[in-house]
């Protein structure tokens, strides 16, 4: 398996002067899902896309020696389509945005896999983020409920062949190290509490 960590975008929505990926947390906050991903030992490679969108992001992560793939930055969607189509493997993809991720909780994700489905993407409810003082504009109804996107998915790129018609699944994981996705200063801010 490979673990594909999206580092190219511009962090628009939080307005910076840096870029969103080097906010420290401890560490600048793409360290920590670097770290998760090595740490958890479940990978064969790490891989990061960068942009021209995010020039500095991708020096720290040269210099913490993750492979890079560049990309035109031209949106999250179609980047991670050229980079799927490169690959013949399965995938976890994670958005470089998690401050709170762990090894612990990447090892329980890789162990939902299921490499009969194309695209697994994991959720947390619309509850649980709310009760962490969250919230997000990217949700699905599933399982009854407002679920939300995480930013990270279970992917067996044999099958891609583009990011069109995708039969989709869910898996919902209710924790608050893949719930605090860094989207707006509030988050950041409330990331300082945890």
């Amino acid at each position: 398996m490979i673990g594909l960590i999206m580092a190219g975008g511009k962090g628009t929505r939080m307005n910076l002067d840096n870029e969103k990926l080097l906010l420290k947390y401890k560490k600048p906050v793409i360290l920590h899902a670097v770290d998760s991903l090595k740490e958890s030992n479940c990978f064969s490679k790490i891989l990061a896309l960068t942009s021209p969108n995010s020039p500095l992001t991708k020096k720290l992560l040269q210099e913490n020696n993750i492979d890079i793939f560049n990309t035109d930055g031209i949106g999250y969607v179609e980047d991670l389509t050229l980079v799927l189509q490169s690959i013949n493997d399965s995938v976890l993809v994670t958005s470089g945005d998690l401050p709170l991720l762990d090894d612990e909780i990447i090892k329980k994700i890789v162990s939902c896999y299921d490499s009969e489905k194309t695209w697994t993407s994991i959720l947390v409810t619309n509850k649980f983020l709310n009760s962490l003082g969250l919230q997000s504009d990217y949700f699905v109804n599933y399982d009854n409920q407002k679920c939300n996107y995480t930013g990270i998915s279970l992917i067996n790129a044999n099958k891609i062949n583009s990011s069109e018609n995708l039969d989709e699944h869910y898996i919902i994981i209710d924790d608050k190290r893949i719930a605090l996705n860094l989207n707006t200063k509030e988050d950041y801010e409330l990331l300082g509490t945890t």
